[in-house]
């Protein structure tokens, strides 16, 4: 159809021309209201910005001589961390004469990577920086993964939960 007399044929309808497939040949456009339309693209967009998932990166710093208690609880943080689909940088913070020895900071840093190396994977190797040495570790599952896991999870205890409730009021 002509485009004059689509113009037409919308004005008489008091309707707008709107072109909704500019890359098509031909071009496709389509009698309709402009505002929503408008309204309808940005409904659309908040829907896919809402299912869109942010990356976000943690930081655990650790020291040279940490005590192996303290170490346990570090790596279960990173765990827990990798576990939501977050990545980690791990951070090894030397002091004073511990500058001249970075390869146990590596040590430290390859132990960690492979404590966690079932949820997580080396994602940058260890570097110093300074008087830091710097590793990130990303985790195995997608965060979008790990919160439909974790909603399932939730929804299964809330299910067991009104039937144990019941059992101890009688």
């Amino acid at each position: 159809m002509r485009v004059e007399d689509a113009l037409r044929l919308a004005g008489e309808a008091d309707l707008d021309l709107v072109e909704v497939a500019p890359m098509a040949k031909p071009p496709v456009a389509k009698l309709m209201d402009y505002g929503k339309f408008k309204y309808e693209a940005a409904v659309k967009a908040r829907e896919a910005r809402k299912n869109q998932v942010n990356t976000v990166i943690k930081e655990i710093k650790l020291r040279l001589k940490i005590d192996p208690h303290d170490y346990g609880t570090k790596k279960g943080h990173v765990e827990r961390f990798l576990n939501a689909g977050d990545k980690v940088k791990v951070t090894i913070m030397f002091r004073g004469r511990e500058q001249s020895r970075p390869e146990m900071g590596f040590k430290l840093l390859q132990r960690l990577a492979e404590d966690v190396s079932e949820i997580g994977f080396v994602e940058s190797s260890p570097k110093q920086d300074g008087r830091n040495m710097v590793m990130v570790i990303g985790p195995v599952k997608k965060k979008a993964e790990a919160r439909a896991e974790g909603r399932r999870k939730r929804e299964a205890e809330a299910a067991d939960q009104p039937e144990t409730e019941l059992a101890t009021t009688e």
